[in-house]
């Protein structure tokens, strides 16, 4: 029995069955791949019934505010992701009158869509018999023919596209590419694979050379950039006693783009409360001499992205009424209510989390 045939055999009896393969539509097949991006599939399933529910279709997500989506997409991270959907909505609601594209070549003019996605969903919305290569079938492939190439190089993938596309199913594109995502997640797991229940382990030749930890290869990692990041909690109470802070909305073409977040001061080393007065960002906020207490140590979190490690301190910093006044020429003044449906970073998260 062929290949692709003995998958879908196996698939049929120990896919995972999840709500988005109850359907066919290109634009839920486009959302679910956006959102399973780097990340796991449990993890993106209440995302998944969060997004459609808001946008059930193209023209309601084209429609809606940025803020909205990134509030949405909040925690789930790579928010570049959340961005590139919103404005390719927008896109084909402008440049096709809102018809999403039918193959595999147009999906890759689509905005935040690469070869894997565009795959993906041309496959399964529309049988075209492309193969899907992500994290997962670049393991089986390269575990499968024992292919000593690195999966990130432009070599290794020209190998691997080859391969994959002698194997994909021409009857089932759809069902063959998300069989070998769900082998690959289930079956030949990065750690621990569970060989001796393949179905093709007398034909694996990582498996037969005892090599199976050998593959995929890849290039050396580099080393994570560390990052000081110094919030501040400036807080007051209001006539009602309710806390009352100040946020402000990040523009640069850096991390967490168009999310909220404290105020902040981003240093080459661990800054000590003591220096505070010394920094220049300090001495423009309190020109005017505004009183503050620092309330208590600062919390510290140590956050890690895909290629950076942040070690952020939040110091929380009390400001007087009458005197927090100034701050709204730099700052947007918010209580806990409505920064709560503003889009925040998980770290933001973790913050107000402890605080609260």
């Amino acid at each position: 029995m062929h290949f692709s045939a003995r998958l879908l055999q196996w698939f049929a009896q120990n896919g995972r069955t999840l709500p988005w393969r109850q359907t066919k539509d290109p634009y839920i097949v486009w959302i679910t791949e956006i959102i399973l991006q780097q990340t796991r599939v449990y993890q993106g399933m209440e995302y998944f019934f969060r997004f459609t529910e808001a946008f059930p279709d193209v023209a309601s997500l084209a429609a809606a505010p940025l803020e909205k989506v990134l509030r949405l997409w909040q925690g789930l991270g790579y928010y570049s992701r959340a961005r590139n959907l919103h404005q390719a909505a927008r896109d084909i609601m402008e440049q096709r009158n809102g018809k999403l594209p039918e193959n595999y070549q147009e999906w890759l003019e689509v905005k935040g869509v690469g070869p894997y996605t565009a795959a993906a969903i041309s496959s399964i919305a529309y049988k075209e018999p492309v193969a899907a290569l992500d994290g997962n079938v670049y393991r089986v492939l390269a575990r499968l023919f024992a292919i000593d190439e690195k999966t990130d190089s432009s070599r290794g993938k020209k190998v691997f596209e080859e391969v994959a596309a002698e194997l994909v199913d021409p009857i089932d594109p759809g069902g063959f590419n998300q069989a070998m995502m769900d082998f690959g997640a289930t079956v030949c797991k990065p750690a621990a694979p569970l060989c001796k229940q393949c179905i093709f382990n007398r034909e694996c030749l990582a498996f037969l050379q005892q090599q199976v930890g050998k593959y995929p290869l890849k290039k050396a990692r580099k080393t994570a950039r560390t990052r000081h990041f110094n919030y501040f909690y400036f807080f007051f109470e209001n006539q009602d006693g309710r806390p009352m802070f100040f946020v402000q909305q990040r523009k640069k073409n850096d991390i967490w783009k168009n999310l909220f977040e404290l105020p902040l001061i981003e240093t080459e080393d661990e800054l000590k409360p003591e220096v505070l007065s010394d920094l220049p960002e300090w001495k423009n906020w309190f020109a005017d001499g505004c009183d503050y207490v620092l309330d208590g140590s600062p919390l510290f979190f140590r956050h890690q992205l895909t290629h950076q490690q942040i070690h952020a301190r939040f110091f929380k910093v009390k400001l007087e009424p009458d005197k927090a006044v100034t701050f709204t020429s730099y700052f947007l003044l918010v209580d806990h209510h409505k920064f709560e449906k503003m889009p925040k970073s998980r770290l933001t998260l973790l913050f107000l989390k402890k605080i609260l």
